[in-house]
């Protein structure tokens, strides 16, 4: 299959090209306010190296979320874009999906706590089991404090929340550092294909969990005089 991938959902921007039975082609750069300006030329060098058009494609997968607002903005605004203008479906994938593929990959089992730093000292989490060659979602994604992170016998946090609030984070349970990478989406992209995923262009939306996008005065002091938060970051 011809597959088109990317995720900006984190400060990372992460495109990726499968054109056929080839390895994919990857580009990993920085993302954040880059990802606009960037993200476009990223596609089009990759699809020139390739010898591919948009039309060629089978599909365009993209990470709708959860994660940094204007990253999952970008990502939507330009698959949407370039699915309606060559007319092709579009496979809005989530992120903490993404995140358990990529730590599935490598090598950290088929039971995953995926997080992502949803800043203001919150993350993003979900649970999945990989079983019988594809994923089921045992927990769907959600927002809150890093004590609520729960994880039973033989799973395994997967994410990039470590940094800054791995302290919060369930002790003793394996970690692995890894990001919503692209080529985890394409591996995704088959799947979801067949299961009759694809939407079209119109109908590809972002994943919000959080409803807003900064912390006010009266949520900072509130934090503060919470134990639990009393050495969290104010990011």
């Amino acid at each position: 299959m011809n597959l088109l991938a990317f995720d900006t959902s984190t400060e990372t921007l992460s495109v990726a090209l499968q054109a056929g039975a080839g390895a994919p082609l990857c580009h990993v750069a920085p993302g954040g306010a880059h990802a606009s300006a960037t993200l476009i030329p990223c596609i089009e060098a990759l699809l020139a190296q390739a010898g591919l058009s948009l039309r060629a494609l089978d599909a365009i997968a993209f990470g709708r979320g959860p994660g940094s607002f204007t990253g999952l903005r970008t990502a939507c605004a330009v698959a949407q874009g370039l699915a309606f203008g060559a007319d092709r479906p579009l496979l809005a994938l989530d992120t903490l999906l993404a995140v358990a593929e990529e730590a599935r990959a490598q090598g950290a089992g088929g039971r995953i706590v995926a997080l992502l730093d949803a800043r203001m000292g919150e993350v993003y989490a979900a649970r999945y089991a990989h079983e019988g060659g594809a994923w089921r979602v045992l927990q769907p994604p959600w927002l809150g404090a890093p004590e609520a992170v729960a994880a039973e016998p033989g799973e395994v946090l997967a994410g990039n929340a470590f940094a800054a609030l791995g302290d919060r984070l369930p002790p003793g349970v394996p970690r692995v550092e890894v990001l919503p990478a692209a080529t985890a989406l394409l591996r995704l992209a088959p799947a979801a294909l067949a299961a009759g995923q694809a939407v079209a262009a119109a109908d590809a939306l972002p994943l919000y969990i959080r409803d807003k996008v900064a912390q006010t005065t009266a949520d900072r002091e509130q934090a503060r005089a919470v134990p639990a938060r009393a050495n969290a970051p104010d990011r």
